[in-house]
């Protein structure tokens, strides 16, 4: 008590009917204030210019990973994952890997950049993190760097037909069912007949036409779907399906069948968006 008296760390009230309090400074403060945060403006572009002193360009505005630590440190438990849909100079994966480094924890991070410095600074400045520099240790850890492909569709919402077909394929099935193609399991195909052979054409283990795409809770999706034509659904394409399902979802260009036929047959048409001048 004497030596919080002489610090000055003792605050009295008016008279002796207060409670006294003592006083504490957020700088030696470590429990989680989080209403309270230093925050120096400078710190940022500092951290920018200490992991690329080579660099003559310095990033506009840079936050301070401590700042983010910090933040993270107080909303975030030891195995979550952190969405950054504009990360900038990649300040959130920083301020993530050096708090995994401080606390033991196993955070992951997702950083989104559309500009042209993707590669460059964002990408780099989380390689040199993890690896050390200027002399600082790394923090260790690891990611995984992604760039966009072609768009699926165009601009004006048409099918991109310069897309590998397994892509569009791939898109179409999760479009309806959310679901990895990868991860489908049809159900067993049919036994042939005696003296029919039976090929697997379409990759997913069933006994049908390739335009199959998987079945889920009961659906039998089909892409019928060929880059350089047209596709109809008919009698003669029906004829080729074998597999057994509650309903049928069917993409094509064009359908030559009534749609109270189809539907009195659980049979649902949807038409490839393409360009319809070139029919």
């Amino acid at each position: 008590m004497k030596e919080m008296l002489n610090a000055e760390r003792i605050i009295f009230g008016e008279d002796e009917s207060k409670i006294i309090e003592i006083k504490l400074y957020v700088k030696d403060y470590r429990a989680k204030l989080s209403s309270l945060i230093e925050l120096d403006g400078r710190i940022g572009t500092n951290n920018i210019k200490e992991i690329f002193p080579e660099s003559k360009r310095q990033f506009d505005y840079p936050k301070p990973y401590s700042l983010l630590e910090e933040i993270f440190s107080y909303v975030t438990s030891e195995d979550d994952i952190i969405l950054d849909s504009f990360a900038g100079s990649g300040t959130t994966a920083h301020a993530v890997l050096n708090l995994n480094k401080l606390d033991g924890g196993k955070r992951q991070f997702i950083l989104v950049e559309m500009e042209d410095y993707a590669e460059t600074i964002t990408a780099e400045r989380v390689r040199r993190v993890i690896d050390g520099h200027g002399g600082k240790e790394g923090t260790g850890g690891g990611f995984t760097y992604y760039e966009l492909g072609p768009a699926l569709f165009t601009e004006e919402g048409l099918l991109n037909e310069e897309l590998p077909v397994e892509r569009i394929r791939e898109y179409v099935w999760y479009s309806k069912t959310r679901a990895p193609h990868r991860n489908v399991v049809p159900p067993p195909p049919p036994s042939p007949k005696k003296g029919e052979g039976g090929t697997n054409v379409n990759g997913t283990g069933g006994l049908d036409n390739p335009y199959l795409l998987g079945v889920q809770e009961g659906t039998a999706y089909y892409f019928y779907y060929e880059p350089a034509e047209h596709t109809t659904l008919d009698y003669e394409f029906l004829a080729t399906i074998q597999t057994k399902a509650e309903q049928y979802v069917i993409y094509a260009d064009n359908c030559l069948l009534p749609r109270d036929w189809l539907q009195q047959r659980q049979i649902i048409f949807k038409k490839i968006p393409r360009d319809i001048s070139r029919l």
